[in-house]
């Protein structure tokens, strides 16, 4: 009974409970203090679901990863809640015309930030996979050997930047409003939790639109080319459009199959990852012995951008 409640409203719970709840509170002109708290209710939902409900057992115990990945969720959230504070001046400072259509209901104003942001982040995940350069800060993010919650917020805080950079720019310069960047910054993380779970749910047919773990598990593939699939932060359509959608609901995972290949001994405490992608190129070539069977990941590791 449990574990069916699970499997089937899990999904659900998050995807229009929790970022309903902030869309609501947001709009009603609560303190954004709540979206705060919705957070901390999705990761303990998260946590939850993943010892109930488990894709693997043994992706709920740490390998010596717990603090890393915790100071990694730490830094990255703290970098989200300031980058939205600063939007009122940022908006000041490039908002070319104010286009943003203002009149909406302001849960369509949340869905079509959503859009925007799916489409430059799906771009900027996607060129991180080709341009040697992105590579580097993005190769913290594949680097785990587990595949939970938390893993969605691991990530290089300059990889992090750009990212957000490609998604919210463009919004900015149309007059992105705060309370809907508000709302937008709880959705990112509420997506990254489910896109990441360890939680065994199912959602049907959504499974071919929304990006979501039976889909991100084949992104985190280790082996070059394999990996190189399934970029969408929300869902899955540029995917499609890009000719990189994968999906097979059959296909079991375990930690042999994620990582990287080209780089099986990646550094595993949180400063030695910070620092990794400005080592030098040839030191971050050595010794891979995986180089032949991952060649484009080790061409994109070893590779400077020209652009």
């Amino acid at each position: 009974m449990v574990c069916n409640l699970i499997r089937y409203a899990y999904v659900p719970l998050l995807l229009v409970g929790i970022n309903g709840a902030g869309i609501a509170l947001v709009a009603a002109g609560a303190s954004k203090l709540w979206l705060l708290a919705l957070l901390v209710a999705a990761i303990g939902a998260s946590f939850a679901s993943e010892r109930l409900l488990p894709y693997r057992q043994e992706w709920n115990t740490p390998a010596g990863d717990g603090g890393r990945d915790t100071a990694h969720a730490l830094v990255n959230e703290t970098l989200l809640l300031f980058s939205r504070a600063t939007i009122p001046v940022l908006a000041a400072l490039v908002t070319v015309a104010d286009l943003w259509p203002h009149g909406w209901p302001f849960v369509f104003q949340v869905i079509l930030a959503v859009a925007a942001v799916d489409l430059g982040t799906t771009l900027v995940h996607f060129a991180s996979h080709k341009v040697g350069f992105l590579w580097r800060f993005h190769a913290v993010h594949h680097s785990v050997k587990r595949f939970y919650g938390f893993n969605g917020l691991m990530k290089h805080p300059v990889h992090q930047t750009i990212e957000l950079t490609a998604g919210v720019a463009p919004l900015l310069v149309v007059g992105l409003p705060v309370d809907v960047a508000a709302a937008l910054t709880l959705t990112v993380a509420v997506q990254l939790l489910l896109q990441h779970s360890n939680t065994d749910y199912r959602v049907g047919v959504l499974g071919y639109v929304l990006s979501l773990n039976e889909g991100h598990r084949f992104h985190h593939l280790k082996w070059a080319g394999i990996g190189d699939v399934n970029f969408g932060l929300y869902t899955l359509v540029w995917d499609r459009m890009l000719g990189t959608y994968m999906r097979n609901s059959d296909r079991r995972f375990t930690s042999d199959d994620i990582g990287i290949a080209a780089k099986p001994h990646y550094p595993n405490g949180y400063l030695a990852q910070l620092a990794e992608p400005f080592r030098a190129r040839g030191a971050c070539a050595a010794g891979t012995e995986g180089a032949a069977r991952s060649g484009e990941h080790q061409a994109n590791w070893d590779q400077e951008s020209s652009v």
